[in-house]
């Protein structure tokens, strides 16, 4: 079975979704990342509120502390 951080290596350069606490998340392009931390980078992504897409992002930096789960769509 694959370690987190590798599968977060090999989702480099693809779509994934990323939920977030309080009913928020973004499905981006995952652009880069860092290991302390989880921090992520995301390009070309939409904001989601509460399922609904809201808006479009260039790139968007979320704070690891606020991720549940990162995931392929």
């Amino acid at each position: 079975m694959p370690k987190p951080l590798e599968v977060l290596h090999r989702s480099l350069n693809t779509r994934v979704i990323v939920e977030l606490r309080g009913n928020r998340g973004y499905r981006g392009i995952l652009d880069g990342y860092d290991v302390p931390h989880m921090n992520l980078v995301l390009r070309d992504a939409e904001e989601i509120i509460n399922g609904e897409a809201v808006a479009k992002r260039e790139k968007v930096i979320v704070r690891g502390d606020n991720i549940i789960y990162i995931s392929p769509p």
